[in-house]
């Protein structure tokens, strides 16, 4: 299911809900109900759960906004590194050259199409993707120069093999979601807690309280739905993820 079919039922349901329990909570009450004034305590601990809710909301887009921007900088570095390296290796023998754009292919279609998925996944990387990685620097590493650009070469592409490696190893690192179980808890529990303060106030069936409510829980759970997206950068819209390996290998990332 597209994902912006599920955002749209969410917010969707969320509005019916809301609506709902309103205009079943209007049936309810009594003919001797007072619902014209609103206690002032109320609308203070209302005022105060709403921006409470409303920081830790902030600060949570934050966070998995700096992960996925941080996330697409490591896919990336990797693939530029690595796509440094087969540029270099053109000043090498052509038998050696040839070698080293083998295992880069090799490498790069590995990720894209086999540890991606693994990593989506299962949170980690493959060890048949270290063992092809390491297969590329032991290449370039048992090449020993003849020339003079050969030697100027050598040092500048096990850099970038260094480069790419490392990116990797932190690729791996941030592989799970950004966000803890227990702050999922309570962001839920706190949009749950903030939508249920709008009853303490005794809206109405007016047309415009029931549209003000229905769009303010529209908007807790476009919010949520925004943080869940973001939460998992190499796991959420997999084919953006890999677009740069896709771009620099298209040959590679299509085996």
């Amino acid at each position: 299911m597209p994902e912006w079919l599920v955002l749209a039922l969410v917010m969707a349901a969320s509005c019916a809900v809301v609506l709902v329990v309103v205009l079943l909570r209007d049936r309810r009450q009594g003919p001797d109900e007072d619902t014209s004034q609103t206690p002032d305590v109320i609308e203070y601990i209302t005022m105060m759960i709403g921006v409470v809710y409303a920081i830790v909301l902030g600060l949570a887009i934050a966070g998995v906004w700096e992960a996925r921007n941080s996330a697409t900088d490591l896919v990336l570095h990797e693939a530029q590194a690595l796509h440094e390296v087969r540029e270099r290796v053109a000043v090498y023998p052509a038998e050696i050259r040839q070698e080293v754009r083998e295992d880069v292919d090799a490498y790069v279609s590995h990720v894209v199409n086999v540890e991606w998925p693994h990593m989506a996944e299962h949170h980690e990387l493959t060890e048949r993707g270290d063992e092809l990685l390491a297969q590329v620097r032991k290449t370039v590493s048992g090449h020993e120069p003849t020339t003079t650009l050969e030697s100027h070469a050598y040092q500048g592409i096990v850099d970038q093999v260094t480069a790419a490696d490392r990116a990797r190893v932190t690729r791996g690192q941030n592989a799970e979601p950004t966000m803890p179980g227990v702050v999922w808890f309570g962001l839920i529990v706190g949009a749950v807690v903030t939508v249920g303060m709008v009853f303490a106030l005794q809206i109405r069936r007016s047309p415009r309280e029931l549209l003000l409510a229905g769009l303010f829980s529209a908007l807790i759970a476009f919010l949520l739905f925004l943080i869940w997206q973001f939460d998992a950068p190499f796991e959420r819209d997999m084919a953006e993820s890999v677009e740069p390996f896709r771009a620099l290998f298209p040959a590679a990332s299509t085996d």
